[in-house]
């Protein structure tokens, strides 16, 4: 035989020989058969950690759905303490559904979005897809959706690589976003119109929106003072809204302007997917910490053991950093900015609540509309023809011209004495939303132009060719 001839054959036939003996005992020891599971996907359940971890995340978001929903009723009185027999028909295959006969006033269901035109992509984040649709009936709406190229999909099949359980995980944040809507109303968040979860009909989970335009900062800068306000206003409104609101306190954790649309000169929020209901637990002052890049705040821990407060004082803070520091106190009428200088003090110094600071601001809308600002000033005017050439001034609700707010003939006189290329200006009968006139400033004129709604006044003249 061979093995004879060349030992070291031998050797190796035997080595091989053993190794495939040990690769086969161990297969069979620890349960390495082909069709067999081994270690942790040999679980009975048949999940393996990283199921775990999904299935976790997926409970953990349908506990916070169900949280807003027993908030809501025992707020409101409905139940005491848990789901009361009323509440199983608001579960279907036990998760919580989007439908309340209690809130929800929307009628625009699957439905009708199976034939809806999309017409313009309005924009995405991590976690949702914005598009601009138009009904039927002419009506413009903006749909919300899962955004299958988002951040929060890729991260989470990353870690995960289960497609459904991803999609399902991922479209928590639109459908706490439905619930919230339905829940909180108020002329500063839109209005929901209608959702569909149904993923044959329009792909999935899809929420149907009042359409605004995405809030910008810069053009918002460029724009006159009374416009400016007007934000801030709506928001201090809102925030005082959501400080007591059918779900209690709400905290909006991610405060950005692009949280935002404007609809019709109102700010509006849009982005709810990332607020609390929810105010910290504490056992001593310092659980109570609300930290920012250049500021900390420390609030007390109540009795209760909650930090009572927090989250008002968050929003107010947050509002005052991102919107009051830029569009309150530039350009605001000189009689006015004793009020503004106020407000910026107390909020940047965390000094007033929200409902004190909603006082603060509806003193200064009374006083702008009403022109108590402007009681000792009394130019002397005069009406006079119609002038139309124009000169440029900012702020303007006229970028070509100069067309400013006022609240009588008085202002705008006063206004055009600061001007010095101002001789003449008038009166539409057109108003701003706090009733205000609208006055067009001129430097001269070359032609009369009959205007049975305007009213024209001119600045004095000595027979110097002074001006007064």
């Amino acid at each position: 035989m061979i093995f004879s001839r060349n030992p070291f054959c031998a050797f190796l036939f035997f080595a091989l020989l053993f190794l495939s003996l040990t690769v086969i005992l161990k297969k069979w020891h620890f349960g390495l058969q082909e069709n067999k599971p081994f270690g942790d996907a040999a679980r009975t359940d048949g999940l393996t950690p990283a199921n775990d971890r999904l299935l976790q995340q997926l409970q953990e978001r349908q506990q916070e759905l169900e949280l807003l929903h027993i908030t809501f009723n025992i707020v409101h009185g409905f139940v005491d303490s848990s789901l009361s027999t009323d509440d199983s028909a608001n579960y279907i295959n036990g998760k919580l559904s989007l439908d309340n006969p209690v809130t929800a006033k929307t009628d625009i269901g699957c439905e009708e979005l199976s034939g809806i035109k999309v017409v313009d992509f309005l924009g995405s984040g991590y976690t949702k897809t914005v598009l601009k649709a138009a009904l039927p009936q002419g009506l413009f709406v903006a749909l919300k959706s899962v955004n299958h190229q988002g951040t929060d999909l890729r991260l989470c099949m990353e870690d995960f690589q289960d497609s459904q359980g991803c999609l399902e995980l991922v479209s928590f944040k639109l459908r706490k976003e439905i619930v919230l809507l339905q829940r909180l109303q108020h002329p500063n968040i839109v209005e929901l119109k209608g959702q569909c979860q149904d993923s044959t009909l329009v792909g999935g989970i899809t929420a149907v929106l009042e359409q605004g335009m995405p809030l910008q900062m810069i053009q918002l800068l460029q724009s006159p003072w009374e416009e400016r306000f007007r934000v801030c206003l709506g928001l201090v409104r809102l925030l005082q809204y959501l400080s007591r609101s059918p779900l209690g306190s709400v905290a909006l954790l991610d405060f950005q302007p692009r949280q935002f649309v404007m609809v019709s000169g109102e700010l509006k929020l849009t982005d709810l997917d990332d607020a609390s209901i929810q105010e910290p637990a504490c056992q001593e002052d310092s659980d109570c910490q609300l930290q920012f890049p250049l500021r900390n705040f420390t609030l007390r821990c109540s009795s209760s053991r909650i930090c009572e407060g927090l989250n008002e004082m968050r929003n107010l803070y947050n509002a005052y950093r991102y919107f009051f520091t830029y569009l309150l106190p530039h350009q605001a009428p000189p009689l006015l900015k004793p009020l503004t200088d106020q407000i910026m003090n107390s909020t940047g110094d965390m000094k007033q609540s929200v409902n004190e600071t909603l006082v603060a601001f509806e003193e200064v809308l009374h006083m702008y509309k009403s022109g108590l600002q402007l009681e000792n000033l009394s130019p002397s005017i005069y009406a006079a023809s119609v002038a139309n050439m124009e000169y440029r001034c900012w702020p303007s609700y006229n970028q070509q011209g100069c067309v400013l707010s006022v609240h009588s003939a008085r202002e705008a006189a006063l206004i055009c004495s600061s001007h010095p290329q101002c001789t003449s200006f008038s009166l539409s009968s057109e108003k701003t939303w706090t009733g205000r006139l609208l006055a067009s400033f001129r430097s001269g004129f070359s032609h009369l132009v009959p205007d049975v709604n305007s009213a024209v006044y001119m600045r004095r003249v000595k027979a110097s060719g002074a001006v007064l």
